[in-house]
């Protein structure tokens, strides 16, 4: 029959280092995309309207922004004498330094897909995106294309003329370390530990303490005390572990410790 005594154990001061934590965040420029298809129809009836009078798409939003299609059938510009037709795509809502990429495309009706297109995008831009400083900003051409060619060009059909236009914000967000909240339930181990001591299921080892006798679990006891993994477990272990008897005890207190 094994003996054990317990005596009361200083605890040791921590030697561990400080904990040290390292953080990171991502910066990520890219653009949001869209795109209106603006039919004019009638544009025959549209020129002679005068130098820097236009027809005006519905407004239409990209990127959190209201953007508006203006052809200018007699040009923009005084100067060219209703030698051009101007075409710009203009920013329609209130903001300030939008930057954005743009195309202006005038569809190519015959179906050979000979489109005319002037665009920001697919290309290395040396001073970066376009930048509109206010409502009413706008970027395109004065001379996008010379009237009388224009006018017998596949371009018109019908004399109806398509343009598609482009328009890609530019927006920048950083991002951190993604941080997930789990809400854990306390844990009720000691309870089910406690039932199956109750019950004495399983029940491998006995200790007898001031004359009553307790059922526990080697395993149990093993991994809550190093006294008795030593006892139960160790090399100097002993032999004769059925029924050990605890002194320096009371029978009440050793119970409440199991």
């Amino acid at each position: 029959m094994g003996t054990i005594s317990f005596h009361k154990e200083l605890s040791k001061p921590s030697t561990s280092s400080p904990a040290s934590s390292s953080t990171s965040s991502t910066s990520r420029t890219d653009t949001v995309n869209g795109s209106h298809e603006f039919k004019i129809k009638g544009y025959a009836l549209a020129k002679g309207m005068g130098v820097g009078k236009y027809i005006a798409s519905d407004t239409f939003m990209v990127g959190g922004y209201e953007w508006a299609i203006y052809f200018y059938p007699d040009g923009k510009s005084a100067e060219d004498n209703a030698s051009y037709v101007s075409l710009f795509i203009a920013l329609a809502s209130e903001g300030t330094d939008v930057r954005a990429l743009f195309e202006l495309t005038l569809l190519d009706q015959s179906g050979k897909d000979r489109h005319k297109v002037h665009s920001h995008f697919g290309r290395v831009l040396e001073s970066g995106p376009y930048t509109l400083k206010y409502r009413g900003s706008m970027w395109g051409y004065k001379r996008f294309f010379k009237r009388t060619l224009l006018e017998t060009s596949d371009y018109l059909k019908d004399d109806c003329l398509s343009i598609r236009c482009c328009v890609g914000v530019v927006k920048s967000n950083t991002e951190g370390p993604k941080i997930y909240s789990i809400s854990v339930p306390p844990s009720d181990l000691g309870q089910h530990l406690g039932r199956l001591l109750e019950s004495g299921k399983g029940a491998d080892v006995k200790f007898e303490v001031d004359g009553e006798i307790f059922a526990a679990h080697k395993l149990v006891l093993a991994a809550r005390s190093p006294v008795f993994r030593a006892q139960l477990f160790g090399p100097l272990k002993d032999q004769n572990t059925q029924c050990i008897i605890v002194e320096d005890m009371e029978a009440p207190v050793f119970k409440d410790g199991l």
